[in-house]
């Protein structure tokens, strides 16, 4: 059984996926304002390209809270 169900997560995603899906928004909702409410097909690459930007940033900052960093 997925964690996010263990933890009575009422949308039934794990804490990741939550984040991810929360970056998703965020940059859909950036872009659209962007482009005056409307995203034109010929934009499609280049939303997605921020968007996978977006998603990056969450996933390497999910990464460096859970990996303990090593002293130098």
């Amino acid at each position: 059984m997925p964690d996010a169900f263990v933890v009575g997560d009422p949308d039934g995603l794990s804490p990741l996926l939550v984040e991810l899906r929360d970056a998703v928004a965020r940059e859909l909702h950036a872009q659209l304002a962007m482009r005056g409410e409307r995203i034109e097909l010929a934009d499609l690459p280049e939303v997605a390209y921020q968007i996978t930007l977006r998603m990056d940033e969450t996933l390497r900052s999910t990464r460096s809270h859970r990996r303990p960093q090593s002293p130098e």
